[in-house]
C-alpha cells in the first residue's frame, strides 16, 4: 500500500494492518530498541512492538518518503506535507524545528466503496439517522461535517457523496486528496505548495474559484480552513445547491466562531460571515472519537434569529441582536450507538428543509 514496501520500510507491516488510519513515529521517544511506533485504528493511539533504531534511520526514512513524493526535506526546508504514490499522506518535520529529532506521521486513505450502510453496521451512525443523512444529500442541502483531527470527517463525507445521483458532477477541492467517494463523475482539484523559491503555489481559494467555472452540480471543499471560505460561501449563495465540506471544530456550537475566524482571513467582517453562512448552510454534522469508535454525535441546523434559540446555551450571549448559531436537531445517545437518541430544538427546522415528517425512531 502507499509508496510501496520498499519506501515504507519498517512501517509497512503496520500500514498493512486492517483498519489502520494513522501511523506515527516521534523523534526523541526513545525506548529500548529505538524509536517507538504508534498507530490508530479507530480507538485511539496504540503502541506497537516495531522500533526504528535511531535518529539517523528515522531521518533517512523521512527523507526517502519525501523524495518518493517529489519533495525535499532538509535543514533549509525542515518540513513536508505531501501525498505519496498510492495515496498515503505524509507529514514529516526534522531538526532544527524539532530539536529532539525527526517526527513522522502517515495518514492512510480508505478506498472507494465505504457507504452509509457500512457505517451504520460499524456503529458510526445510529440506524434511525440514516434516512436523515440520505435526505441531506438527495434534497441538495448544504452542510458541513465537523469534528476534531482523526474523528472520521472524511470517511463520513465520502460515504455521503457516494449517494449523490449518478448524473450529477462533483468537483472536489482539497489541499491533499483524501476523499474517495464511490461516484462515477468526480473532478479533483488539489492545491500545490510553493517551491523552494517560494513560487508556484496554488491555494484552495484559487481552486474554489476555478471550480465555479467547471459547471459543478456539487462543490466540495475537503477541508475548509482558510480564506477559501469566502468563495465557498459566495458559491453556495449563488445557486450552487448541495455544496459541502469538512471543518475542524470540537463541537457544533464552535462552528459560528470558526467560520467567522476563517472569514476574517478573507477580509470579511463577522456580520457578513453570519449573513452568508446562515443563507448557505442547512446543517452541521458532528463526528467524534468515542470509546466505541468514531461516531456521529449530533446533527444541527444553522439559525440567526435569537427567537429560535430556546435556551441561552445553544446560542450567543444575552443581548446579542443577531448572531450565527447551530441549533441541535438530533443528539446521539452516548451509551447506545443503536439508539435514535433524542430530538433537539432544531429538529422542526431541519425536518422542514429535508421534507421529513417524523423524527428518527418516532
Amino acid at each position: 500500500m502507499g509508496a510501496g514496501g520498499w519506501a515504507l520500510g519498517p512501517l509497512q507491516p503496520i500500514v498493512d494492518l486492517p483498519g489502520v488510519t494513522d501511523v506515527l513515529v516521534n523523534g526523541g521517544d526513545h525506548v529500548p530498541g529505538g524509536h517507538r511506533v504508534w498507530f490508530d485504528r479507530g480507538a485511539g493511539l496504540e503502541a506497537t512492538s516495531v522500533r526504528i533504531s535511531g535518529e539517523d534511520d528515522l531521518r533517512a526514512l523521512a527523507v526517502r518518503l519525501a523524495a518518493a513524493a517529489g519533495r525535499r526535506l532538509d535543514e533549509s526546508l525542515p518540513w513536508v506535507d505531501a501525498r505519496l504514490p498510492g495515496g498515503v499522506r505524509l507529514h514529516a518535520v526534522v531538526p532544527p524545528v524539532t530539536p529532539h529529532g525527526t517526527h513522522l506521521s502517515l495518514r492512510l486513505l480508505g478506498g472507494p466503496g465505504l457507504d452509509l450502510p457500512a457505517l451504520v453496521t460499524a456503529g458510526g451512525v445510529p440506524p434511525a439517522w440514516a434516512p436523515v443523512l440520505t435526505a441531506l444529500v438527495l434534497r441538495k442541502a448544504a452542510f458541513l461535517v465537523v469534528g476534531g483531527t482523526g474523528a472520521g470527517k472524511t470517511t463520513l463525507l465520502a460515504a455521503l457523496l457516494g449517494m449523490v445521483p449518478a448524473h450529477e458532477r462533483i468537483v472536489l477541492v482539497e489541499d491533499v486528496g483524501e476523499l474517495r467517494p464511490a461516484h462515477g463523475h468526480v473532478v479533483r482539484l488539489e492545491a500545490r505548495h510553493a517551491n523552494v523559491e517560494g513560487r508556484g503555489a496554488v491555494t484552495l481559494e484559487d481552486l474554489v474559484r476555478q471550480a465555479l467555472r467547471m459547471r459543478p452540480d456539487r462543490i466540495v471543499v475537503g477541508e475548509c480552513r482558510g480564506a477559501e471560505v469566502r468563495e465557498l460561501l459566495a458559491a453556495l449563495n449563488t445557486g450552487h445547491a448541495g455544496g459541502c465540506g469538512t471543518m475542524h471544530a470540537n463541537a457544533p456550537a464552535e462552528v459560528p466562531a470558526r467560520l467567522e475566524a476563517l472569514g476574517s482571513l478573507a477580509g470579511l467582517d463577522a456580520r457578513a460571515v453570519q449573513a452568508q453562512a446562515a443563507a448557505a448552510f442547512d446543517a452541521v454534522v458532528h463526528v467524534c472519537r468515542t470509546r466505541q469508535g468514531r461516531r456521529i454525535t449530533e446533527i444541527g441546523t444553522v439559525v440567526t434569529e435569537l427567537s429560535e434559540l430556546p435556551e441561552p446555551r445553544w446560542g450567543r450571549p444575552a443581548g446579542v441582536e443577531c448572531g450565527l448559531s447551530v441549533l441541535p436537531a438530533l443528539i446521539a445517545d452516548e451509551a447506545d450507538p443503536t439508539s435514535p437518541g433524542r430530538v433537539g430544538p432544531g429538529w422542526p427546522r431541519l425536518a422542514a428543509r429535508l421534507g421529513l415528517s417524523s423524527p428518527p425512531g418516532g
